[in-house]
């Protein structure tokens, strides 16, 4: 095994695998448990520890060929959004058969856009870089959140409804 292994012991009752973002793996053991079976359970899950550390090397080379983006262009990209997506929102909302709350713009790492509690939206700035479809998936996304607050069949019903061809567009963002 080549792999940068930490074993961290607790008083959990079973054994657990799990990968840093930075690809080391990590093995979560309870305090009695002997090393080599910690080992033994490792070697039996080295087809699922290669395939998560390949992943995580690609995505890691993925971000190294991304070219940075200034602060000027995320102002440019905010505005036009800014322009933009309360457009859409309020175009769509009338056929989901939904209202909404305030609209921000925002450039954020992990998402595309939210919805909260209170009806609020959120939508990242980068999305002005996506084709106008996927724009709109992720808006209807949203705003089907005020129906069901969930990712339940429910919920995807509704998006279906409005885009049947969804799965594309949300393939298009992963």
């Amino acid at each position: 095994m080549n792999y940068p292994i930490s074993i961290i012991r607790s008083g959990r009752r079973t054994l657990a695998l799990q990968i840093s973002p930075q690809g080391r793996l990590i093995a979560r053991a309870p305090y009695g448990l002997p090393e080599e079976e910690i080992y033994r359970f490792i070697n039996e899950k080295r087809k699922w520890i290669d395939k998560h550390l390949k992943n995580i090397r690609l995505k890691n080379e993925s971000k190294e060929r991304l070219p940075g983006i200034s602060v000027s262009e995320i102002e440019s990209l905010a505005d036009r959004a800014l322009d933009y997506i309360p457009k859409r929102v309020a175009h769509f909302a009338p056929m989901i058969g939904v209202d909404y709350g305030r609209i921000t713009i925002r450039n954020q790492k992990t998402r595309w856009g939210s919805c909260s509690a209170k009806g609020n939206l959120n939508f990242n700035c980068l999305l002005m870089l996506t084709p106008p479809e996927v724009i709109d998936y992720v808006i209807v996304h949203e705003l089907c959140h005020r129906i069901e607050m969930n990712h339940s069949p429910r919920f995807w019903k509704e998006v279906e409804r409005i885009i049947p061809n969804y799965r594309e567009r949300k393939k298009w963002l992963k």
